[in-house]
Protein backbone atom coordinates (compact mmCIF):
# COMPACT_ATOMS: atom_id res chain seq x y z
CA UNK A 1 0.00 0.00 0.00
CA UNK A 2 1.78 3.07 -1.32
CA UNK A 3 0.94 6.73 0.31
CA UNK A 4 0.85 9.86 -1.00
CA UNK A 5 1.16 13.13 0.84
CA UNK A 6 -0.58 16.22 -0.77
CA UNK A 7 0.37 19.85 0.81
CA UNK A 8 -0.07 19.06 4.23
CA UNK A 9 -0.58 22.34 6.67
CA UNK A 10 -0.41 22.41 10.81
CA UNK A 11 -0.46 24.57 13.05
CA UNK A 12 -0.75 24.40 17.04
CA UNK A 13 -1.53 28.24 17.81
CA UNK A 14 1.04 30.32 16.53
CA UNK A 15 3.57 27.44 15.76
CA UNK A 16 3.26 25.98 12.39
CA UNK A 17 4.81 21.94 12.74
CA UNK A 18 3.70 21.25 9.18
CA UNK A 19 4.44 23.55 6.17
CA UNK A 20 3.44 22.54 2.46
CA UNK A 21 4.91 19.09 3.06
CA UNK A 22 4.21 16.48 -0.24
CA UNK A 23 5.64 13.15 -0.11
CA UNK A 24 6.02 9.80 -1.74
CA UNK A 25 5.61 7.00 0.48
CA UNK A 26 6.61 3.59 -1.54
CA UNK A 27 4.70 -0.19 -1.46
CA UNK A 28 6.45 -2.69 0.27
CA UNK A 29 9.60 -0.28 1.31
CA UNK A 30 10.74 0.97 4.94
CA UNK A 31 10.80 5.06 5.37
CA UNK A 32 12.13 6.46 7.89
CA UNK A 33 11.53 10.27 8.98
CA UNK A 34 14.46 11.51 10.06
CA UNK A 35 14.96 15.33 11.47
CA UNK A 36 15.63 17.17 15.04
CA UNK A 37 13.32 17.26 17.75
CA UNK A 38 10.55 19.87 16.33
CA UNK A 39 11.10 19.36 12.77
CA UNK A 40 7.66 18.13 12.48
CA UNK A 41 8.42 14.46 11.65
CA UNK A 42 6.21 12.78 14.56
CA UNK A 43 3.18 15.16 13.60
CA UNK A 44 3.36 13.91 10.11
CA UNK A 45 3.29 10.48 11.45
CA UNK A 46 0.67 11.24 13.63
CA UNK A 47 -1.49 13.03 11.17
CA UNK A 48 -0.67 9.79 8.54
CA UNK A 49 -2.15 7.53 11.14
CA UNK A 50 -5.19 9.88 11.48
CA UNK A 51 -4.56 10.86 15.44
CA UNK A 52 -3.96 14.65 14.25
CA UNK A 53 -5.80 16.21 11.26
CA UNK A 54 -4.33 18.08 9.04
CA UNK A 55 -4.89 22.36 8.27
CA UNK A 56 -5.00 21.91 4.93
CA UNK A 57 -3.92 19.04 2.41
CA UNK A 58 -4.94 15.31 1.85
CA UNK A 59 -3.46 11.96 2.61
CA UNK A 60 -4.20 9.19 0.47
CA UNK A 61 -3.47 5.26 0.62
CA UNK A 62 -2.98 3.54 -2.59
CA UNK A 63 -4.72 6.45 -4.25
CA UNK A 64 -8.21 6.20 -1.82
CA UNK A 65 -8.50 9.52 -0.14
CA UNK A 66 -8.43 8.76 4.01
CA UNK A 67 -7.90 12.37 5.09
CA UNK A 68 -11.38 12.15 6.71
CA UNK A 69 -11.40 8.99 7.51
CA UNK A 70 -11.48 8.03 11.82
CA UNK A 71 -8.43 6.55 13.03
CA UNK A 72 -9.80 2.86 13.12
CA UNK A 73 -11.04 2.73 10.18
CA UNK A 74 -7.39 3.34 8.19
CA UNK A 75 -6.30 0.02 9.44
CA UNK A 76 -3.11 1.11 10.88
CA UNK A 77 -0.32 -0.58 12.94
CA UNK A 78 1.17 2.05 15.52
CA UNK A 79 4.11 0.94 17.82
CA UNK A 80 5.03 2.96 20.31
CA UNK A 81 8.23 3.98 21.75
CA UNK A 82 7.57 3.10 25.16
CA UNK A 83 5.49 0.02 24.14
CA UNK A 84 1.86 1.08 25.42
CA UNK A 85 1.49 -2.72 26.51
CA UNK A 86 -1.41 -3.53 28.97
CA UNK A 87 0.26 -4.51 32.48
CA UNK A 88 -2.68 -7.15 33.50
CA UNK A 89 -2.24 -9.03 29.97
CA UNK A 90 -0.06 -12.13 29.58
CA UNK A 91 2.23 -11.72 26.32
CA UNK A 92 -0.43 -13.82 24.42
CA UNK A 93 -3.41 -11.80 25.49
CA UNK A 94 -1.55 -8.49 24.43
CA UNK A 95 -0.91 -9.98 21.02
CA UNK A 96 -4.62 -10.73 20.59
CA UNK A 97 -6.13 -7.74 22.19
CA UNK A 98 -6.65 -5.78 18.75
CA UNK A 99 -8.06 -8.96 17.30
CA UNK A 100 -10.59 -9.00 20.34
CA UNK A 101 -11.84 -5.67 19.91
CA UNK A 102 -12.47 -5.73 16.26
CA UNK A 103 -16.44 -5.83 15.95
CA UNK A 104 -18.39 -9.03 15.61
CA UNK A 105 -18.34 -8.97 11.50
CA UNK A 106 -15.04 -8.72 11.17
CA UNK A 107 -13.56 -10.37 14.25
CA UNK A 108 -12.36 -14.18 13.50
CA UNK A 109 -12.81 -16.94 15.35
CA UNK A 110 -11.05 -17.89 19.00
CA UNK A 111 -9.21 -20.66 16.90
CA UNK A 112 -8.01 -18.54 14.30
CA UNK A 113 -6.94 -15.55 16.96
CA UNK A 114 -5.11 -18.40 18.90
CA UNK A 115 -3.36 -19.29 15.58
CA UNK A 116 -2.66 -15.97 14.55
CA UNK A 117 -1.10 -15.13 18.51
CA UNK A 118 0.91 -18.36 18.13
CA UNK A 119 2.52 -17.48 14.52
CA UNK A 120 3.41 -13.84 15.38
CA UNK A 121 4.75 -15.46 17.87
CA UNK A 122 6.91 -17.03 16.49
CA UNK A 123 7.84 -14.48 13.92
CA UNK A 124 9.01 -12.27 16.78
CA UNK A 125 10.80 -15.15 17.84
CA UNK A 126 9.27 -15.12 21.95
CA UNK A 127 6.81 -18.23 21.76
CA UNK A 128 8.40 -19.32 25.20
CA UNK A 129 6.99 -16.22 26.50
CA UNK A 130 3.37 -16.46 25.78
CA UNK A 131 2.04 -16.86 29.65
CA UNK A 132 4.60 -14.04 30.68
CA UNK A 133 3.21 -10.43 31.81
CA UNK A 134 5.17 -7.19 30.63
CA UNK A 135 6.90 -6.85 33.94
CA UNK A 136 8.95 -9.85 33.31
CA UNK A 137 9.85 -8.87 29.63
CA UNK A 138 13.22 -7.33 28.74
CA UNK A 139 13.08 -4.10 26.73
CA UNK A 140 13.86 -5.38 23.97
CA UNK A 141 11.38 -8.31 24.55
CA UNK A 142 8.41 -5.49 25.33
CA UNK A 143 9.11 -3.80 21.98
CA UNK A 144 9.04 -7.20 19.87
CA UNK A 145 5.39 -7.68 21.60
CA UNK A 146 4.30 -4.20 20.96
CA UNK A 147 5.68 -4.94 17.49
CA UNK A 148 3.37 -8.21 17.08
CA UNK A 149 0.18 -6.72 18.50
CA UNK A 150 0.19 -4.08 16.01
CA UNK A 151 0.67 -6.59 12.59
CA UNK A 152 -1.96 -8.86 14.63
CA UNK A 153 -4.86 -6.90 12.51
CA UNK A 154 -3.07 -7.38 9.67
CA UNK A 155 -2.74 -3.61 8.92
CA UNK A 156 -1.97 -1.96 5.68
CA UNK A 157 0.26 0.10 7.22
CA UNK A 158 2.82 0.19 9.88
CA UNK A 159 4.31 3.39 11.42
CA UNK A 160 6.10 3.27 14.14
CA UNK A 161 7.46 6.62 16.69
CA UNK A 162 10.88 6.43 17.93
CA UNK A 163 10.38 2.09 17.97
CA UNK A 164 13.59 1.91 19.79
CA UNK A 165 14.68 5.29 21.53
CA UNK A 166 14.13 3.84 25.04
CA UNK A 167 16.69 0.79 24.92
CA UNK A 168 20.23 0.50 24.90
CA UNK A 169 22.68 0.48 22.50
CA UNK A 170 23.30 -3.05 22.30
CA UNK A 171 19.37 -3.91 22.33
CA UNK A 172 18.65 -1.46 19.96
CA UNK A 173 21.52 -2.72 17.00
CA UNK A 174 19.85 -6.11 17.30
CA UNK A 175 16.38 -4.94 17.15
CA UNK A 176 17.70 -2.85 13.80
CA UNK A 177 18.59 -5.73 12.34
CA UNK A 178 15.83 -8.40 13.40
CA UNK A 179 13.06 -5.58 11.72
CA UNK A 180 14.79 -5.06 8.78
CA UNK A 181 15.73 -8.64 8.21
CA UNK A 182 11.24 -9.27 9.22
CA UNK A 183 10.66 -6.53 6.85
CA UNK A 184 12.52 -7.75 4.34
CA UNK A 185 9.90 -10.80 4.09
CA UNK A 186 6.48 -9.55 4.55
CA UNK A 187 7.16 -6.32 2.46
CA UNK A 188 4.80 -4.46 4.77
CA UNK A 189 5.04 -0.47 3.78
CA UNK A 190 6.74 0.63 6.97
CA UNK A 191 7.09 4.23 8.00
CA UNK A 192 9.11 5.14 11.26
CA UNK A 193 9.89 8.36 13.08
CA UNK A 194 13.96 8.64 14.49
CA UNK A 195 16.31 11.29 15.32
CA UNK A 196 19.21 9.08 15.01
CA UNK A 197 20.97 9.54 11.26
CA UNK A 198 22.75 6.01 11.96
CA UNK A 199 19.65 4.24 12.71
CA UNK A 200 17.78 5.93 9.65
CA UNK A 201 20.88 5.28 7.19
CA UNK A 202 21.07 2.03 8.62
CA UNK A 203 17.39 0.74 8.62
CA UNK A 204 15.51 2.17 5.69
CA UNK A 205 15.04 2.04 2.22
CA UNK A 206 14.02 5.30 1.74
CA UNK A 207 14.74 8.45 3.92
CA UNK A 208 13.09 11.67 4.42
CA UNK A 209 15.27 14.55 6.04
CA UNK A 210 12.81 16.97 7.91
CA UNK A 211 13.47 20.67 9.33
CA UNK A 212 11.19 23.08 10.70
CA UNK A 213 8.31 21.59 9.79
CA UNK A 214 9.33 21.06 5.89
CA UNK A 215 10.87 18.20 4.25
CA UNK A 216 14.77 18.78 2.94
CA UNK A 217 15.48 16.12 0.70
CA UNK A 218 14.09 12.08 0.08
CA UNK A 219 16.59 9.60 -1.16
CA UNK A 220 17.64 6.27 -0.62
CA UNK A 221 20.61 6.40 2.35
CA UNK A 222 23.61 5.47 -0.07
CA UNK A 223 22.30 8.71 -2.03
CA UNK A 224 21.19 10.78 0.58
CA UNK A 225 24.57 10.33 2.69
CA UNK A 226 26.92 10.86 -0.85
CA UNK A 227 24.98 13.87 -2.25
CA UNK A 228 23.16 16.05 0.57
CA UNK A 229 21.40 18.79 -1.21
CA UNK A 230 22.05 21.24 1.20
CA UNK A 231 23.97 22.63 4.17
CA UNK A 232 21.55 21.59 6.76
CA UNK A 233 21.53 17.62 5.60
CA UNK A 234 25.32 17.84 5.16
CA UNK A 235 25.38 19.14 8.94
CA UNK A 236 23.10 16.48 10.25
CA UNK A 237 23.91 13.57 8.65
CA UNK A 238 27.22 12.85 10.37
CA UNK A 239 30.36 14.73 11.16
CA UNK A 240 31.85 16.96 8.30
CA UNK A 241 35.13 19.11 8.40
CA UNK A 242 34.54 22.19 7.11
CA UNK A 243 37.34 24.56 5.90
CA UNK A 244 35.92 28.39 5.39
CA UNK A 245 37.44 30.92 3.36
CA UNK A 246 37.71 33.07 0.24
CA UNK A 247 38.46 31.95 -3.53
CA UNK A 248 41.66 33.40 -4.90
CA UNK A 249 43.49 32.32 -7.78
CA UNK A 250 41.49 29.11 -8.32
CA UNK A 251 42.20 28.25 -4.52
CA UNK A 252 39.67 28.47 -0.95
CA UNK A 253 42.21 30.23 0.96
CA UNK A 254 42.04 30.73 4.85
CA UNK A 255 45.14 32.28 6.03
CA UNK A 256 48.02 30.51 5.04
CA UNK A 257 45.96 27.30 4.46
CA UNK A 258 44.28 26.44 0.98
CA UNK A 259 42.72 24.13 -1.22
CA UNK A 260 42.81 24.25 -5.17
CA UNK A 261 39.56 24.54 -7.22
CA UNK A 262 40.30 24.11 -10.67
CA UNK A 263 38.14 26.48 -12.48
CA UNK A 264 36.85 28.34 -9.67
CA UNK A 265 36.20 32.37 -9.91
CA UNK A 266 37.56 34.25 -7.54
CA UNK A 267 37.05 36.86 -4.58
CA UNK A 268 34.09 35.09 -3.14
CA UNK A 269 33.30 33.30 0.10
CA UNK A 270 33.21 29.66 0.30
CA UNK A 271 33.00 26.76 2.61
CA UNK A 272 34.61 23.32 1.57
CA UNK A 273 32.76 20.36 3.56
CA UNK A 274 34.49 17.27 3.49
CA UNK A 275 33.50 13.85 5.21
CA UNK A 276 35.99 12.02 7.34
CA UNK A 277 36.44 9.14 4.51
CA UNK A 278 37.15 11.96 2.21
CA UNK A 279 40.21 12.96 3.80
CA UNK A 280 43.59 11.66 4.18
CA UNK A 281 46.84 12.39 6.53
CA UNK A 282 49.73 12.92 5.09
CA UNK A 283 52.97 14.31 7.01
CA UNK A 284 53.45 16.71 4.28
CA UNK A 285 51.04 19.39 1.89
CA UNK A 286 50.11 17.88 -1.13
CA UNK A 287 49.91 19.42 -4.76
CA UNK A 288 46.20 20.49 -3.79
CA UNK A 289 46.18 21.19 -0.93
CA UNK A 290 47.64 22.70 3.05
CA UNK A 291 45.84 22.33 5.64
CA UNK A 292 47.99 21.66 8.66
CA UNK A 293 46.84 20.11 11.52
CA UNK A 294 47.52 18.86 15.26
CA UNK A 295 46.60 15.63 16.30
CA UNK A 296 44.39 15.68 19.29
CA UNK A 297 43.48 12.31 19.89
CA UNK A 298 43.41 8.73 18.63
CA UNK A 299 40.88 6.05 19.25
CA UNK A 300 41.55 2.49 18.41
CA UNK A 301 38.18 1.27 19.14
CA UNK A 302 36.43 -0.36 16.24
CA UNK A 303 37.27 -1.45 13.01
CA UNK A 304 39.33 1.65 11.81
CA UNK A 305 41.40 4.17 13.93
CA UNK A 306 39.73 7.78 14.66
CA UNK A 307 41.68 10.73 14.46
CA UNK A 308 40.66 14.12 15.77
CA UNK A 309 42.80 16.87 14.57
CA UNK A 310 42.70 20.57 15.87
CA UNK A 311 43.66 23.28 12.66
CA UNK A 312 46.91 24.93 12.80
CA UNK A 313 47.65 28.39 11.67
CA UNK A 314 43.44 28.65 10.77
CA UNK A 315 40.37 28.25 11.88
CA UNK A 316 37.52 25.94 12.52
CA UNK A 317 34.55 25.47 14.04
CA UNK A 318 34.69 21.88 15.56
CA UNK A 319 37.94 19.83 15.40
CA UNK A 320 38.46 17.75 12.24
CA UNK A 321 37.94 14.29 12.39
CA UNK A 322 39.38 11.27 10.01
CA UNK A 323 40.09 7.63 10.05
CA UNK A 324 42.68 5.22 8.93
CA UNK A 325 42.94 1.05 8.76
CA UNK A 326 44.91 -0.34 11.51
CA UNK A 327 47.45 -1.70 9.17
CA UNK A 328 47.96 1.91 8.08
CA UNK A 329 48.00 3.41 11.34
CA UNK A 330 50.42 0.80 12.31
CA UNK A 331 52.97 1.66 9.80
CA UNK A 332 52.44 5.67 9.61
CA UNK A 333 52.36 5.32 13.67
CA UNK A 334 50.63 8.96 14.17
CA UNK A 335 51.08 10.32 17.68
CA UNK A 336 49.19 13.14 19.65
CA UNK A 337 50.22 16.49 19.43
CA UNK A 338 52.10 15.95 16.07
CA UNK A 339 51.23 18.29 13.12
CA UNK A 340 50.36 16.60 9.74
CA UNK A 341 48.34 17.66 6.86
CA UNK A 342 44.90 17.01 5.62
CA UNK A 343 45.01 15.27 1.80
CA UNK A 344 41.20 15.80 0.29
CA UNK A 345 40.17 13.16 -1.96
CA UNK A 346 36.26 14.85 -2.66
CA UNK A 347 35.02 17.67 -1.27
CA UNK A 348 31.91 19.45 -1.51
CA UNK A 349 31.45 23.58 -2.13
CA UNK A 350 29.30 25.82 -0.95
CA UNK A 351 29.97 29.92 -2.73
CA UNK A 352 28.47 32.49 -0.83
CA UNK A 353 24.60 31.90 0.34
CA UNK A 354 23.79 29.20 -1.65
CA UNK A 355 22.42 25.99 -0.07
CA UNK A 356 23.62 23.98 -3.28
CA UNK A 357 26.53 22.05 -3.41
CA UNK A 358 29.14 21.59 -6.16
CA UNK A 359 31.48 18.73 -5.87
CA UNK A 360 34.91 18.48 -6.70
CA UNK A 361 37.49 15.52 -7.15
CA UNK A 362 41.19 15.46 -6.70
CA UNK A 363 41.98 12.48 -7.61
CA UNK A 364 40.94 12.92 -11.26
CA UNK A 365 41.41 16.88 -11.12
CA UNK A 366 37.96 16.99 -11.90
CA UNK A 367 37.61 21.29 -12.64
CA UNK A 368 34.45 20.63 -14.48
CA UNK A 369 32.65 20.15 -11.58
CA UNK A 370 34.16 22.98 -9.72
CA UNK A 371 33.63 25.70 -12.64
CA UNK A 372 30.93 28.73 -12.69
CA UNK A 373 31.79 29.39 -9.09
Amino acid sequence: MSITIEKIHKTFGQFQALKDVSLEIPEGKLTALLGPSGSGKTTLLRIIAGLESADTGRVFFGGDDVSKLHVRDRNIGFVFQHYALFRHLTVAQNIAFGLESLPRKQRPSKQEIAERVEKLLEMIQLPQLADRYPAQLSGGQKQRVALARALATQPRILLLDEPFGALDAKVRKDLRRWLRALHDEYHFTSIFVTHDQEEALELSDQVVVMSQGKVEQVNSPTELYARPDSRFVFDFLGHVNVFSGVIKNQKLVQGDAWVSLPGARGDQEAQLYLRPHEVQLSRSPSANARLPLRIESISLIGSEVRIELAPQGWQATELWETGMSHTEFALQNPTRGELWYAVPNVGHIFVGDSHQPRTVNWNYQDAANASNM
